[in-house]
């Protein structure tokens, strides 16, 4: 009986040891690699929140505003339609601006103009996301350079302290497995953003093409009276 009483106040006065380790402090175990892992993370959520915001708004096709630029084009009011055009203030507006500023033109003309300014809005939008690409692939890569800096961390402890126990190879295999984690997900984000920015470019540009041609078809009906 005595020796369990002597058993239980040991225990309790045992302090508890913390294990617990926070986001920055595991992330911290990655060594130097984590710096430019940390920079690409933060490009890649810039250029996604950049890119998404301003394909947002430009990329916005009002089937109110192409219905009346379809009515003041039937009825011969080209100065209304360019002013509705130019207060839309985005791609769809631009390119309609310029397509009207070609009426009077052959048809091939006015279709030529419009495919060309639709060229230049989508490389607009587009800007910047090159650099997902490129992040999508080096950061992985950076990852692997960890993981080659983690074993070498390890063989190099092992050689130093003659010891091949978990404490001496612990190190090694923290920035081994976080380098390769992050340079992961920081790659996938990128990848996954490049793609679903450019499903978003495409059906902006599927949308303008419908528009387009329901303004060149607007085009080649008789003008109304007004």
């Amino acid at each position: 009986m005595m020796l369990l009483q002597a058993l239980t106040d040991s225990t309790l006065a045992a302090p508890v040891a913390d294990t617990g380790l926070s986001v920055i402090d595991l992330l911290g175990k990655g060594g130097i690699v984590m710096i430019p892992l940390g920079l690409l993370f933060v490009a890649t959520l810039f250029i996604i929140i950049e890119r998404y915001m301003g394909i947002g708004s430009n990329g916005k096709i009002d089937s109110q505003f192409v219905d009346n630029v379809k009515d003041f084009i039937q009825q011969g009011n080209l100065k209304s339609a360019e002013s509705s055009c130019r207060n839309q203030r985005n791609a769809a507006g631009r390119i309609f601006e310029r397509a009207i500023g070609r009426i009077g033109y052959p048809i091939k003309d006015i279709e030529t103009s419009i495919e060309t300014a639709s060229q230049i809005e989508i490389q607009r939008m587009e800007g910047n996301l090159g650099y997902l690409g490129v992040i999508a692939g080096i950061a992985p890569m950076l990852g692997f350079v960890g993981t080659i800096s983690g074993i070498i961390r390890i063989f190099y402890d092992i050689s130093v302290s003659n010891d091949f126990n978990i404490s001496t190879i612990a190190s090694g295999m923290y920035e081994k497995m976080i380098t390769s984690g992050s340079g992961l997900i920081i790659g996938l984000l990128a990848y996954a953003g490049y793609h679903l920015l450019n499903m978003k470019i495409d059906r902006f540009a599927l949308r303008i093409q419908m528009a387009a041609s329901d303004f060149l078809d607007v085009l080649q009906k008789p003008v109304s009276s007004k």
